[in-house]
């Protein structure tokens, strides 16, 4: 087993070793994989015993699994439903919650090998889940599941700007805003959060992309839902048509908000409106997405994502240069990022 980063090797081997025991699962026989994490602290293993195999999710430290947002997530897609990965046990003081193994082929990953046909089914088999969730998730409302409890809403979309500003601005690219450009660009993007958290809430994935949408068994299951909430129906298929890990072609967007435009039961009337709405989340959403990988490559010291910046300034400065309403906010940004001029 390699070195894990943030827990010491000889941990993780003894938590492991300790839930596999106590579970009643032989370790004499077993092999131990660490798995590609995301951005989170928790770390992620593949046990296999023969020709079976498990996932195990390790936490920093002890849990409280009733509480926690994935397993309470969980419950709710289940009930939608929607595929996720079956929960299979747990250990509050250990830490670990033991998944079903969804295999390693995420939908970024398959789409190398699909073919066009291919590739647009997979696409529309994931607008199909997010058309569920919306439409299910409004039956479902209730306090007792988290992502009904908070939204994107004005504190939420603006806390994410600044994330932008402190950390890919500033901790990765150096930048330094003088506090009349500080003042400014939150006037520039005050109408944009304004707009975004007055549109109406649907139940949101919140992370809704290709690294999250895995190939099982034959259709795509979802992971990483933990922190769903409410917020525009805009926002998953923005997170899945403007992904910063894969290049989707504008014929193949407008496909997919055609289509998904349908299975709402919306004219083609509505796609202009629909397509300036989609926009204006996009911006936020990808400038939210930079400042996540500017944290990872400059506080975690991960530099995985920095191979993912250059789509998602373009996916930005093309959404900045489609709509004269942006100008202020993209010369504000642009004397400062050479890619959005």
């Amino acid at each position: 087993m390699r070195e894990t980063v943030g827990i010491p090797i000889d941990q993780l081997e003894d938590r492991i070793g300790r839930y596999l025991s106590d579970r009643g699962l032989s370790t004499s026989d077993s092999t131990v994989v660490p798995l590609t994490g995301d951005a989170s602290d928790r770390r992620y293993f593949r046990v296999r015993f023969g020709g079976d195999s498990i996932v195990l999710a390790l936490h920093a430290g002890p849990i409280t699994f009733r509480s926690l947002p994935f397993a309470n997530v969980a419950a709710l897609l289940g009930l939608v439903p929607l595929p996720v990965p079956a929960i299979l046990g747990h250990s509050d003081h250990l830490g670990i919650v033991e998944l079903q193994d969804l295999g390693d082929v995420t939908l970024q990953a398959h789409l190398g090998a699909a073919s066009p046909a291919e590739h647009m089914a997979l696409y529309r088999e994931a607008v199909d889940c997010i058309d569920r969730l919306q439409r299910r998730g409004r039956e479902l409302a209730s306090d007792s599941f988290l992502p009904y409890r908070t939204a994107f809403d004005v504190e939420k979309l603006t806390w994410e700007l600044n994330y932008f500003v402190s950390h890919f601005l500033q901790s990765y690219r150096g930048i330094h805003l003088s506090p009349s450009e500080r003042r400014a660009l939150d006037e520039a993007w005050a109408p944009i959060v304004a707009e975004l958290a007055a549109e109406p809430r649907v139940l949101c994935h919140r992370d809704y992309h290709s690294r999250n949408l895995m190939l099982h068994a034959g259709c795509l299951h979802i992971i990483d839902f933990q922190d769903a909430r409410l917020g525009p129906e805009t926002y998953d298929l923005v997170s899945l048509l403007r992904d910063s890990y894969v290049d989707l072609g504008e014929v193949e967007v407008e496909e997919l908000i055609a289509y998904f435009l349908a299975l709402r039961g919306r004219s083609a009337r509505d796609r202009e409106a629909f397509r300036w709405h989609s926009d204006l989340m996009a911006v936020q959403r990808n400038l939210k997405a930079l400042g996540t990988f500017g944290y990872q490559a400059s506080s975690r010291g991960n530099p995985v994502y920095i191979q993912y910046m250059p789509r998602t300034l373009e996916y930005v400065r093309a959404n900045l240069a489609r709509y004269g309403r942006f100008d202020r906010l993209r010369d504000l940004l642009a004397g400062h990022l050479d890619e959005l001029r």
